[in-house]
Order: structure tokens, then C-alpha cells, then sequence
């Protein structure tokens, strides 16, 4: 048994059809990739062999390379993996090239055999880079069927000739986005971008019927024709140069500089189209080798795929739990969040109870979903009848009587305990007694909340965060009470609604905000000791956050940090930690500059809404220092205000799993992607370094950056978080 199939049909066209066993996506191991070599050897070497086809025997062709295989390479490879990943990425090329050329005269490209890819689904990485080697590709024409390079997603980039091949197939501006942005695209849209070349029902019988009937012309590639020119021009040539100019301003607009593998890509792109081709195949393997050595990409893959995946497909969920799938929900709000949820409970099929206090306020959230839909409608990607039925899954109402049935209870209303606790108290008389009830507050604790109910076991919080149809991570909190059930309703709802979670242990702001606010509050406090604004939020972004913490608190309005900090200091009495940052929240509260929403706060904003400039008023009120701070003193402070919170959380038992610290910082607010996470970092700047940093930030700074005392021990050993805390493991020790 093996991953690959070998056929020849009765026309004499050879079927190579993937199917690796055991799995329900093809990924391609070592292993696998040696049998397509084989198996492109019998066929050109058999001369009743008129032609290729490369096809899958699952319903998608191929989802990638196995990154396990990566790992393993370097392990194997010893004092030198370096020259171990080069090698392997080699070889691969020369597979490519050996497909690409087909038996090919070397000198003449006469008397090759045409080869065709028939894409029969979804096909992503190498499996878009064995397809782009080919001679024609066919896709099929289902449009749930997506063709991309999604490689620079997880942190490194398509090296197994996708870069160079695509780059020299279209020019590098009209390559540069395609790679750079690792969108999947629909067979429509690959076609026009040409990722592929034709469209079709049947893929296969498309695929060997253009075999059967290829002409010699039609197997050379545009270059290894004579006379290439590359389009858009080369680097050296006039054209070519601002083309080159035009993509490094982009990448570099995008990333600011944060992301090693964008950088490779491109400088892949440039110095390969220097050269002939398979030096530039040569060079394409140096930058991905150089990347895939770099931690970054290793914490990134581990982060984004490995442990993202886990995530979803339930590593953290009780075992003991049968299946427990919503069929009925009841969203207990209808104001923004409410109308996210009911949306996007609508979008998997349940059926949808949203309540509000009236029923004008009840549709008003309903209309949310219909103004969701009609956006997507103008957009190509829904219909009239999908916006209906969607509709039709939604009851808006104020009737509480509605909710009869609902097997799970998602409350989105006002952020104050005693409305809290009211509406449970309401709710739970007439939902059914097996019933869950979540509640979706961003700071309340749950155990507390948790005593309005009669049933403790059954309530869990359920954090979503905003919007909540774009945003990709739930933030699942357990009470003191909280029983396996809810965790696994939970987490069987957040896999319906196709969003990754996160399960975290009750305590005040939970994860996610504990680690947000000081970040928000860092560069508050920097600005009243005379940090320029657009110096602070210019670190964070350059750090890779999408946004600094100056424009994030414009964003999520300066009333509501301003309120966070008023309840949390009565909430904590003489422990709350005083602090400039609040002196500066609640100035600028009292002069109305309430950020976005009010078209003022730190920026000031157009008539549209648009954000300007930054406000000036700060600087008079807080006075810019003559002298302001180095760039990485500022992008250091930043960070370590974040991690710290993630290495406290982890300590007393907030994260149970490492992998749920790094993914839900990653996806909840944008935590330095390159990095892998805040625990990654930690890892990537060693332990020990970690902790005499530490030492330095809050000898200058305060005890706000002490350093906690896992991560001192951690140092004290040369122990790394990703060695320490194996993935199965619940809690510090």
C-alpha cells in the first residue's frame, strides 16, 4: 500500500492518482515524493505511454507537505541540518524539473511527453507547486474548491519551486500579491490569476483528453523557451526596476519589516530572475533553507498549523463526553455582539432564538445578518435564496417563551452583574433542565456569575470577541463550577461555527484581556512620561501587531477602558495597582474624546469617519520630551508587558495548555505573529535572557515587570517553555 497510484488507461495515458492512506487530506511525506519520481520515470520510460495525468482519489487533491517531515530532516541531519533541509528542498526541484521536462532533449525541449494536473478540489502548497510543474493544469468547477500558496501564513514560503515558477509565469507585481497575501482562491479567480489554465466539471476526463491531443509546443515552458523575457521586465531592465521597486514598497508596507519569510520571497523573486532558471530554482532553496532555519518560522508553523489544528479538532476537550452539537440556540441580546452570534449560529445551521427587550430592538439585530448577506451578495459570494434561508433560521423576538427547546443559551447583554444575573434567572425557568448557559462578558468573572444560576454546573462563558463573524478565536471560561459537559458543548458549538477556542480557568479578565490591557496601558503610561504616539504605535507595528496600542484604544473606545479600570478598582480596593495610564483614560474621557466612535480621541477623524492625524491635544496636555526613546526600548516594553501577563496566567493555572496561550494571543489580538506567541518569544529569546531583561525593565520601569517566578526558575534551569510543558500537559509545575 502506498500514497501514491499507478495506471495506464486504455488510450496510454499513465494515472498517477494521490491518495495517502489513512488520512482524509493528502499531505505529501519523503516517502511519497520518491514513489512520484518512480512512477514519472516508468511512464516516460514506457513507450505505449502517450502522456501523464496527476490526480487525487479523495475529494481534495492535496492540503501539502507533511511540515512533520521538516523536523524530522533536521533532527536526522545532526551538527549540520542546515545542509540536510537544503538537500531535501533540492530534491525535490530536481523531481519537479524532472516532471517539468518530461523526457525532453535537454538542448532541443523536443520528444517530452505531456504531463496535466487534474485538481479535482482544494489544493494548497506543494500540492499547487506539483501542479504548476505540469504542463496544464485543469481544475474542477466546484466553487467550494480553493487553489493557493498559503505557505506564507505559518512563516515560510513556497519553496518547492512555487515561488520561482509563478514569479517568471506572471511577473513579480502580479506574483507578489498571490504569494505574499497566501489567499485561496476559487477556480474562477486561480484561473485569471493563472494558477490554473482550464475549468471543468469532469477535471480528469479534461485533463487526458488535452494530453491526447498536445502539440510539442504546448510542453515547453515560457522559460525554457529561447527568447524568455520575463513579464513586467527584469530587475535590471527599466520596466523591470520599478516593477522590483513597486513589490519591495509593498511588502514592506505590509510587513514592516517584522516577517522574515516575506523577505526571502522577495529577495527569491529578484535574484532568481538574474539568472536561468534552475540557478534560480538553487536560490529559491537557499532563502527557503534560511527560513526554515530561522525560529521564527519553526514557533510559527508549530503555532499557527500544528497546535491551531489540535486546537480545533479537540485536544483540549473532556474524552468522556459523547458528541454535543447545538441544534438550538438562544442569544440573549441583540446588540452588536448578539447579532454576531445569531449570525454566525445561522451561518451552521442551527436554528437561531435572538431576544432583545422589545421587538423593534430584536430585528434591528436580525437586520444585522441581512445586511451581512447583502454585502455578500454584491460581492458574488451569496444568493437572494441563501439570504432568505439564513433569514428563516433567525426568530427575533422579545418573547422569552421562544427560547423553549434551545440546547444552548449564549448571553450578550448589558456588562452589569445584576442585569446578568436577572435575565438568568428569567431564562433558566424555561429552558430545558439539561440546557447550557453561556454567558459573553469580556471582564466579569464567571464563577461569580455563575451564582445567579441554579444549575453552576451548566454555566460557562463563552468570550467572543469583535466582530464577531471576522474575528477566529472564542475564549471558552471555565467557573469554579463549571462541569466536562458545558467545556465539550462549548467547544462542539465553537467547531460548528468553525472558529478556533481556547479553554481557560476563571479570574479576572480571564486571558486574552489580561494580557491586552497592559499592552493598551503600556502605551498609555509611555505617553504621559512624553513617548510621542506615533513613535509607539510605529514599535508595535513594526513589531507585526496590526495595530499599536495608541489606535487600538481609539478603536475599542476610550469610555470603555475608562470604565474597566473604574469597576476593577472597586473590584480590588487597595490592591488595584494606581496607575498614569488611568490618569490619562479618564482626562480624556472628561474632554469627550471618546475615540472611533465619536469621530475624536487620540486621532482626529474626517466627516467619514477616517482617521487623520493624531491629536494634538495630548502633546499639550503631556508634553513631548526633547529626547525621545530608542525604538527597541519602546517595542521592548511593549512586549514584555504581554508576555509576563501569559507567563502569570500559566503559573496560576489560567492556561491550562501552552498551545491555547499562544494561538488565542496570535488570533485575539495580533499578538507578534512572527513569534509564535508569547510563550514562543520567551523561548526564542532564551529563558535566561528573558529573566535579566526583566530584571533591567522593572529596575527602570517598576514592578509591573518583575519577573515572575516560573519564568526565574525556567532560568535558573535553561529550561524552554515547548520543553517543559508538553502539549498534553494541564498546568505549571
Amino acid at each position: 500500500m502506498s500514497d501514491f497510484k499507478y495506471d495506464v488507461d486504455a488510450d496510454g495515458v499513465a494515472i498517477i492518482t494521490w491518495d495517502a492512506i489513512g488520512k482524509s487530506m493528502n499531505v505529501l511525506t519523503r516517502e511519497a515524493f520518491g514513489l512520484v519520481e518512480e512512477y514519472v520515470d516508468r511512464a516516460l520510460a514506457d513507450e505505449a505511454v502517450k502522456g501523464i495525468v496527476i490526480t487525487s482519489g479523495k475529494k481534495d487533491f492535496a492540503g501539502g507537505m507533511d511540515l512533520n517531515v521538516l523536523a524530522t530532516i533536521r533532527e536526522e541531519s545532526g551538527d549540520n541540518p542546515a545542509q540536510g533541509l537544503f538537500d531535501f528542498t533540492m530534491g525535490g526541484h530536481r523531481i519537479l524539473r524532472k516532471l517539468e521536462l518530461a523526457g525532453m532533449d535537454p538542448k532541443t525541449k523536443k520528444g517530452g511527453k505531456p504531463v496535466a494536473c487534474a485538481i479535482n478540489g482544494t489544493c494548497a502548497g506543494i500540492g499547487t507547486e506539483i501542479a504548476l510543474a505540469c504542463h496544464h493544469r485543469v481544475m474542477t468547477s466546484n466553487p467550494k474548491a480553493k487553489i493557493g500558496l498559503p505557505e506564507i501564513m505559518i512563516g515560510i514560503f513556497p519553496g518547492g519551486g512555487g515561488t520561482t515558477r509563478y514569479s517568471r509565469m506572471v511577473g513579480a507585481m502580479a506574483a507578489a500579491p498571490v504569494l505574499l497575501e497566501g489567499k485561496m482562491m476559487d477556480p474562477k479567480k486561480a484561473k485569471g490569476a493563472q494558477l490554473i489554465d482550464a475549468v471543468e466539471n469532469d477535471a480528469l476526463a479534461a485533463a487526458k483528453e488535452w494530453v491526447l491531443n498536445a502539440k510539442p509546443a504546448d510542453l515547453v515552458k515560457p522559460w525554457d523557451a529561447k527568447g524568455y523575457k520575463m513579464p513586467g521586465g527584469a530587475p535590471y531592465h527599466p520596466a523591470g526596476f520599478m516593477t522590483f521597486v513597486g513589490a519591495s514598497a509593498m511588502v514592506n508596507g505590509k510587513t514592516q519589516g517584522a516577517f522574515p519569510a516575506a523577505k526571502a520571497l522577495l529577495s527569491s523573486i529578484y535574484e532568481g530572475a538574474l539568472v536561468d532558471f534552475d540557478t534560480a530554482l538553487k536560490i529559491e532553496a537557499r532563502h527557503f533553507t534560511s527560513i526554515l532555519m530561522n525560529p521564527s518560522s519553526s514557533a510559527m508553523i508549530r503555532s499557527l498549523f500544528l497546535n491551531k489544528q489540535a486546537l480545533e479538532k479537540g485536544a483540549v476537550r473532556p474524552k468522556d463526553v459523547p458528541d454535543q452539537s447545538v441544534k438550538k440556540i438562544g442569544v440573549l441580546g441583540a446588540g452588536m455582539m448578539g447579532a454576531g452570534i445569531a449570525l454566525v449560529s445561522a451561518q451552521a445551521g442551527m436554528e437561531v432564538v435572538l431576544i432583545d427587550r422589545d421587538q423593534d430592538a430584536a430585528d434591528k439585530g436580525k437586520a444585522y445578518s441581512a445586511a451581512y448577506m447583502d454585502k455578500g451578495i454584491k460581492r458574488g459570494k451569496a444568493t437572494a435564496e441563501k439570504k432568505e434561508a439564513l433569514l428563516a433560521q433567525i426568530t427575533a423576538t422579545p418573547d422569552l417563551d421562544a427560547l423553549k427547546g434551545c440546547d444552548l443559551i449564549i448571553e450578550a447583554v448589558f456588562e452589569d452583574p445584576g442585569v446578568k444575573a436577572e435575565m438568568t434567572q428569567k431564562v433558566e425557568a424555561i429552558i430545558p433542565e439539561d440546557c447550557i448557559f453561556a454567558s459573553n462578558t469580556s471582564t466579569l468573572p464567571i464563577s461569580e456569575l455563575a451564582k445567579a444560576s441554579s444549575r453552576p454546573e451548566q454555566f460557562i462563558g463563552i468570550h467572543f470577541f469583535s466582530p464577531v463573524e471576522k474575528m477566529l478565536l472564542v475564549e471558552i471560561i471555565k467557573g469554579k463550577g463549571t462541569g466536562d459537559r458545558a467545556v465539550a458543548k462549548a467547544l462542539d458549538y465553537v467547531r460548528q461555527i468553525r472558529k478556533t477556542p481556547i479553554v481557560v480557568n476563571d479570574a479576572r479578565f480571564f486571558y486574552a484581556n489580561r494580557c491586552i490591557i497592559p499592552y493598551i496601558n503600556e502605551g498609555m503610561r509611555m505617553i504621559t512620561e512624553g513617548v510621542s504616539p506615533v513613535l509607539i504605535d510605529n514599535a508595535a507595528r513594526q513589531l507585526g501587531f496590526p495595530v499599536g496600542p495608541v489606535q487600538l484604544t481609539d478603536e475599542t473606545s476610550i469610555d470603555l477602558g475608562a470604565k474597566i479600570a473604574r469597576a476593577t478598582k472597586a473590584a480590588m480596593g487597595d490592591a488595584y495597582p494606581e496607575s498614569p495610564a488611568d490618569d490619562l483614560i479618564f482626562w480624556m474621557e472628561e474632554q469627550g474624546r471618546l475615540g472611533r466612535k465619536a469621530n475624536a480621541g487620540f486621532f482626529d477623524y474626517d466627516d467619514k469617519g477616517k482617521r487623520v492625524e493624531y491629536w494634538k491635544g495630548v502633546q499639550e496636555k503631556f508634553p513631548q520630551a526633547a529626547e525621545q526613546p530608542d525604538l527597541i526600548a519602546v517595542q521592548e516594553r511593549l512586549m514584555f508587558a504581554q508576555v509576563l501577563e501569559a507567563v502569570r496566567a500559566l503559573e496560576e493555572g489560567v492556561l491550562m495548555d501552552i498551545r491555547e496561550g499562544d494561538v488565542g494571543a496570535i488570533l485575539a489580538w495580533g499578538f507578534a505573529p512572527w513569534s509564535g506567541g508569547p510563550l514562543s518569544w520567551l523561548d526564542i529569546l532564551g529563558t535566561p535572557y528573558a529573566a535579566e531583561r526583566c530584571d533591567a525593565l522593572a529596575a527602570e520601569h517598576g514592578d509591573r515587570f518583575a519577573c515572575p517566578a516560573l519564568l526565574r526558575e525556567m532560568a535558573e534551569k535553561g529550561q524552554s517553555f515547548y520543553r517543559r510543558f508538553s502539549p498534553d500537559q494541564s498546568a505549571a509545575a
